[in-house]
């Protein structure tokens, strides 16, 4: 079956790095945009960034750009999120997402329709 497993988080502090994974099984994930969320206590999860099903082409929320880099390397089936310099207000559980059917970049929440259990980042200050 469709399955999405992230890696990678932890604590950090304030303007350290992290590099998420998500490893993808069950379905060929060249054929799939794909994306990463996340959800911050009491807050509504938020894209973050999204890359096309070659990884030519990706787009990122206004507030990561620059910092954040989204990759795939479809042949070990993984799709990464470089993170640098965190913020504190970045803490959140992390989501890689897969889209319906699209190959293409997409911001939107409801077009990811297999998501993986998250993975906690705490920022430090």
């Amino acid at each position: 079956q469709v399955q999405l497993v992230e890696s990678g988080g932890g604590l950090v502090q304030a303007g350290g790095s992290l590099r998420l994974s998500c490893a993808a099984s069950g379905f060929t994930l060249g054929s799939y945009a794909m994306g990463w969320f996340r959800q911050a206590p009491g807050k509504e999860r938020e894209f973050v960034a999204s890359i096309n099903w070659s990884g030519g082409n990706t787009y990122y929320a206004d507030s990561v750009k620059g910092r954040f880099t989204i990759s795939r390397d479809n042949a070990k089936n993984t799709v990464y999120l470089q993170m640098n310099s965190l913020k504190p207000e970045e803490t959140a559980v992390y989501y890689c997402a897969r889209t319906r059917g699209t190959k293409e970049i997409t911001p939107r929440e409801y077009e990811y329709v297999q998501w993986g259990q998250g993975t906690q980042v705490t920022v430090s200050s």
